[in-house]
């Protein structure tokens, strides 16, 4: 089953960039984002595009990255694909706006489709958005398979590390999950 949301005020709007996002959010850029330049470095994008993800679950209530079954295991995401595209700098200072554009479940993943906008304002005292810079983030859906045992003198200085046990195995989406997602699109769409 795949859930797709992606809202859009109209046509013309759509060709503007000018969607209303599932979610979105402003940052302040800090010095520790940027380079000596003052442009933020490119693996900062990332940070950015997942801090608004974390900001989403929360405010959804959810704690989407470590979930714990009834049994103990851990369940957690893991980001598997990252697409991004860099459009303009982002600049040391300024507050920009990254959004959660549109949303795909998939049985074991979720594909977020995300951007980060400048805020501008024209002499007409018109606030417009630019694109700073767009992405596609795959994060799949993760069980840990070993739990954390107490090292023994033995196994100091051994080679027996659990190499040949397989750290984490993909899974379904939980369902508490799955479904409060589906609920914040269909509250999305009908506003």
């Amino acid at each position: 089953m795949t859930t797709t949301i992606h809202k859009s005020t109209n046509a013309a709007a759509t060709m503007n960039n000018e969607t209303t996002p599932l979610f979105a959010t402003d940052y302040k850029v800090y010095i520790n984002h940027t380079d000596a330049g003052g442009i933020v470095y490119h693996a900062n994008h990332l940070v950015f595009f997942e801090n608004c993800r974390r900001d989403w679950f929360t405010k959804l209530g959810l704690n989407g990255y470590f979930l714990q079954t009834d049994a103990g295991d851990v369940q957690h995401f893991v980001v598997s694909q990252a697409d991004l595209q860099y459009k303009k700098a982002i600049l040391l200072d300024e507050v920009i706006n990254v959004r959660i554009d549109k949303v795909e479940l998939k049985p074991a993943s979720i594909i977020f489709y995300q951007s980060i906008h400048r805020h501008t304002a024209d002499n007409n005292a018109k606030t417009s958005n630019s694109l700073l810079s767009s992405t596609k983030i795959v994060i799949a859906c993760v069980q840990n398979q070993i739990r954390p045992e107490s090292i023994s003198k033995d196994k100091i200085g051994s080679n027996d590390t659990g190499a040949t046990a397989t750290p984490m195995r993909p899974i379904r989406v939980p369902q508490t999950l799955r479904t409060t997602i589906e609920q914040a699109i269909a509250q999305h769409i009908a506003e």
